[in-house]
């Protein structure tokens, strides 16, 4: 899929008052990427949404959403008030809802600011190209690099340490990567809100898996995203680096939680998410 692509899974078609088509890529993916439709949910609200920006989400993957079927959004209109507007989204294909997500808008206005610093990193020119890193990898390690490279563009990324994807390997449930949209966007603030949120949906499982030495491609779990939170603190341009660090506190009952923070290349945060997944290991492994 190339940007041009991704802008054109973003642009919905509508159907109807406060109705809303998308569509998804011919990847390869049995089911719908979960950033996907939380980037496709985002745009619908925003269809019914003017002069107010997002500051805030929170979504429940109901159902695996089948690529080959359209989905369909509804926008529930929850409130308009004087400062903040409250949207709800249903997705659903074959009449079933399959995902639903509650967005707030808020209308900009002046106030306190800090924020937590930035983590050190090293700059993505300095981080291994995906490309060199499957030369890099061996056995199972560089076919892991090479699917994650052949499914996920445009999303552009440089892993900080490849230790982590050696075969079994058991690491800190935390990681970093330097991500964007690998190709120019267009100059819409709304784009590259759906665009991050997009994005915001990698590695999270795979950072929790990693303190057992699992990854999302191990068959002896079975893993799906239950929930995502996101708040947008800051604007940022989705096609130039950002640094998304993540961490895991917990995993017990068979479900992981995992928080991330993403910056912007000069050290300005400019959003924070939690996911929680399931993470199942199969008796039959």
């Amino acid at each position: 899929m190339t940007a041009d692509e991704l802008v054109a899974l973003l642009d919905l078609e509508p159907s109807g008052e406060d109705r809303f088509v998308g569509h998804s890529p011919h990847n390869g993916w049995k089911r719908v990427f979960g950033g996907q439709a939380l980037a496709q949910a985002l745009v619908a609200a925003e269809r019914t949404v003017t002069g107010r920006d997002p500051h805030s989400l929170h979504a429940y993957f109901l159902l695996a959403g089948d690529p080959r079927e359209p989905i369909v959004f509804e926008v529930e209109r929850l409130r308009d008030g004087r400062s903040f507007t409250t949207r709800r989204i249903v997705a659903r294909q074959r009449g079933e809802a399959i995902f639903v997500m509650t967005a707030s808008f808020h209308a900009a206005e002046p106030g306190f600011d800090h924020f937590a610093p930035m983590p050190k990193a090293p700059p993505p020119e300095d981080c291994p190209d995906p490309r060199e890193a499957i030369e890099r990898l061996e056995g199972p390690s560089r076919f892991r690099m090479k699917g994650l490279l052949e499914t996920i563009w445009p999303i552009d990324f440089r892993p900080t340490d490849l230790s982590r994807y050696a075969p079994g390997a058991r690491v800190e449930p935390r990681q970093t990567q330097w991500t964007r949209i690998g190709e120019r966007l267009p100059d819409d603030p709304a784009l590259h809100r759906a665009a991050i949120l997009y994005l915001s949906d990698m590695w999270m499982l795979e950072t929790a898996l990693g303190a057992h030495g699992r990854t999302i491609y191990d068959s002896r779990v079975q893993i799906a995203s239950l929930d995502h939170a996101f708040w947008f603190h800051r604007p940022a341009r989705a096609d130039e680096w950002l640094l998304y660090d993540q961490d895991s506190p917990n995993a017990s009952g068979s479900t992981g939680l995992v928080r991330g923070v993403l910056y912007s290349r000069d050290g300005v945060l400019i959003a924070s998410v939690v996911q929680e997944g399931l993470l199942r290991q199969r008796r039959d492994a």
